[in-house]
C-alpha cells in the first residue's frame, strides 16, 4: 500500500515522496525574469521536503502573461535566471518542475493584492488580452478579449513549444500544462467561453483540438524519459460548464498523446462560483474518478492540509500525489511536520541531510 512518504516513479523520474508543491504565481518578476524572490520561495519548499516543487504558471508570451509580475519563458534570459533555481532544487533531493501557460482572457490584470482586476486599457503597462472568442470573463475581469485567428492559435501552440524546450534547458525535470482556472487552454474547452463556429469551437471534438494540438506538439520536444503532465480544470460546478464525462474523455485523449499524469483541478470559466462544494479536499472524488476511469495517474490538490487526510489520500488510492499550496506558504517545513505526525523517519524520505542530521535528534 503506498503512503505519502513512499517514492513514487514516472517515466524515468523517481519522487522521494508523494508531496508536491502547487505552483503557486509570486507576482513579483520583472518582465518575466524570475529572481531572488523565487528562489528563496521555491528553494525554501525544496529544503522542507517535498519531492516534487513547481514553479508557478510561467507565461509562454508576453501577452500570456496574467499580471506583468508573471514570470515567462519567452526568451533566453528568462530561462538562463530559471536555471540556477532549477539547479538548487535538485540538490536538495527535490524534484525541479514548472507550470508554463497562457493567461488568454483573464491577461493584463493588476497584482492581486492591487486589486487583481483588469488594468486600465490606457495603463502603459497594460496589454490586449485575447482568447477563443470575444467574451470578458466578467465581473473583476471585464476586458473583452480579440478573438484569436487560426494564425494566432499556431502561433500560441508554437510559443509552447519553445518554451518547453526552454524549461527544459533551464533543468526542469517535470512540465506541467496549465489547462485551468480559465486560462487560455481552458477556455477553448469550456462552452461558457468558446462560442466559436470553426473547428475550434462548438462540438467537443473542437473544444479539445487547441489543448490536444498543444499537448502533442509539447510531447514530440519534451523527452520521453521525462514526465509531462497537465493541470486540467475538470469541472466549473456550473449548469453550462463541460460536463465530468467530457474532462474524462479529453484526458484519455491526453494519454494516447503522451500525457502522463493529470493534476485535478477546477475551471473557474465563470465568475459564479456558486456551485463549487468547497471544503477540505471536495477535489479528491473527481480526482479519484478521473484515475480510475481514464486510467492515468492523478494529483489532488485544495484545501488538503492535516497530514492524516493527505496520508489517506493515498493510501486508498484516490491520486498518486498531494498538491499543496496555502499550507505550503504557511508552513515550508509541512512535510517534516507531516512526518513527525504520522510517525515517519525523518532522514532520507523528508530533510536534506544539513537539516535532518540534527532534527532527527529532537
Amino acid at each position: 500500500m503506498p503512503s505519502l512518504f513512499s517514492e513514487f516513479s514516472l517515466k524515468g523520474i523517481t519522487l522521494k515522496n508523494r508531496i508536491a508543491v502547487s505552483p503557486m504565481c509570486q507576482y513579483s518578476a520583472e518582465n518575466g525574469v524570475p529572481n531572488p524572490w523565487h528562489a528563496v520561495h521555491l528553494g525554501a519548499r525544496a529544503i522542507g521536503g517535498a519531492g516534487l516543487v513547481i514553479a508557478e504558471a510561467t507565461a509562454v508570451a508576453p501577452e500570456g502573461r496574467i499580471t506583468p509580475g508573471c514570470t515567462g519563458l519567452w526568451n533566453d534570459a528568462q530561462a538562463d535566471a530559471f536555471a540556477p533555481i532549477a539547479a538548487f532544487v535538485k540538490r536538495c533531493q527535490a524534484v525541479p518542475g514548472i507550470q508554463i501557460g497562457h493567461a488568454g482572457r483573464k491577461a493584463s490584470a493588476n497584482l492581486p493584492w492591487e486589486g487583481d482586476d483588469h488594468m486600465a486599457p490606457d495603463d502603459e503597462r497594460a496589454w490586449q488580452p485575447i482568447g477563443p472568442s470575444p467574451i470578458a470573463y466578467g465581473d473583476n475581469l471585464p476586458r473583452v478579449p480579440l478573438a484569436m485567428s487560426k494564425d494566432d492559435i499556431a502561433r500560441v501552440r508554437t510559443d509552447f513549444v519553445a518554451s518547453a524546450k526552454r524549461a527544459l534547458a533551464a533543468g526542469f525535470e517535470w512540465l506541467e500544462l496549465h489547462f485551468a482556472h480559465g486560462y487560455l487552454g481552458q477556455s477553448f474547452f469550456s462552452p461558457i467561453a468558446n462560442k466559436r463556429t470553426d473547428e475550434y469551437g462548438g462540438s467537443f471534438e473542437n473544444r479539445i483540438r487547441f489543448l490536444v494540438e498543444t499537448l502533442a506538439a509539447v510531447r514530440e520536444v519534451w523527452p520521453e524519459r521525462l514526465p509531462l503532465t497537465a493541470r486540467l480544470g475538470v469541472s466549473d460546478f456550473h449548469p453550462e460548464g463541460q460536463s465530468m464525462e467530457e474532462s474524462v474523455e479529453l484526458v484519455r485523449r491526453f494519454k494516447r498523446n503522451g500525457l502522463d499524469l493529470i493534476d485535478v483541478s477546477l475551471g473557474f470559466n465563470s465568475p459564479d462560483v456558486s456551485g463549487v462544494p468547497w471544503g477540505p479536499g471536495f477535489m479528491v472524488p473527481l480526482a479519484d474518478r478521473i484515475r480510475r476511469e481514464a486510467e492515468i495517474p492523478t494529483a489532488a490538490g485544495w484545501f488538503l492540509r492535516e497530514p492524516q487526510q493527505a496520508q489517506d489520500v493515498i493510501a486508498n488510492g484516490q491520486a498518486d500525489l498531494v498538491v499543496l499550496a496555502r499550507a505550503e506558504l504557511d508552513d515550508p517545513h509541512w512535510p517534516y511536520h507531516a512526518a513527525k505526525a504520522l510517525g515517519v523517519a525523518i532522514p532520507h524520505t523528508v530533510l536534506p541531510p544539513q537539516y535532518a542530521h540534527w532534527l532527527q535528534r529532537s
